[in-house]
């Protein structure tokens, strides 16, 4: 009876022993667990929602990231095609601006061209000298020759009245010569195709024709001039004068 009284005395006593062991092993084991599962550099390891959000945030500054430098990219090779765009505008206004100068220079040497041979034909005509008038060798071209040289001077007469006169006083023949009226016997016969005397051939002898009394375009010129200033024309002479 004794030995079991003895026994129960104790047990409570020692089953709080192993309580408080058991105790105290369950916070070594978790200490220990704990301990074990911290990572060498103490760094704090977080698992579950935080973990999965930091990788998300990780990931999103990754795209981030890659994002800016394709836009970077992209401006950079804006910029390129645009410096090259601006190079290729200012090239292109060169060549246009090259092109009207060379334009410009091209047209002032053909008006200088045209110039320059227009002056050269101006020059030659001066110096040219204009082929004179031709006349035939008898009373017709006799009386044109003379009525040109009539109209130079001013003095009045026609064709018909030449004629018409010449025909009476020498029947168109140069060398005539009056030796029977009182200009004969006076000793200043009448002479050529206008029968005119020597004394009135000097005094209406007209410049740049001969001095020779017997020359047709001289006689013919110096009748019709003495005959304007008596008569106002040759034309108004019907019979000697």
């Amino acid at each position: 009876m004794p030995k079991n009284i003895l026994n129960r005395a104790h047990s409570p006593q020692l089953t709080k022993h192993r309580k408080i062991a058991v105790a105290g092993v369950a916070a070594l084991g978790t200490a220990a667990l704990a301990f074990s599962a911290a990572p060498s550099n103490a760094d704090t390891v977080t698992t579950g929602a935080p973990a999965a959000t930091a990788q998300v945030a990780a990931t999103g500054a990754v795209l981030k990231n890659v994002k800016g430098t394709v836009t970077d990219q992209l401006a950079a090779k804006n910029i390129k095609l645009d410096t090259l765009a601006a190079q290729k505008k200012a090239a292109d206004a060169a060549v246009a601006k090259k092109a009207a100068v060379d334009a410009a220079v091209k047209k002032a040497a053909q008006e200088r061209a045209v110039t320059a041979a227009a002056g050269r034909s101006t020059q030659r005509l001066q110096m040219e000298p204009v082929a004179a008038k031709t006349y035939a060798n008898n009373l017709d071209g006799w009386i044109r020759q003379s009525l040109d040289i009539m109209k130079a001077k001013g003095i009045p007469g026609s064709y018909n009245g030449l004629h018409r006169n010449i025909m009476r006083e020498s029947s168109g023949n140069p060398s005539a010569i009056n030796n029977w009226d009182i200009n004969a016997v006076n000793g200043i016969p009448s002479k050529g195709l206008l029968q005119v005397i020597p004394p009135t051939f000097q005094a209406y002898h007209v410049p740049g024709t001969s001095w020779n009394i017997y020359d047709p375009v001289a006689n013919i010129t110096a009748a019709a001039n003495y005959a304007a200033h008596r008569y106002g024309s040759i034309d108004n002479v019907n019979s000697a004068y």
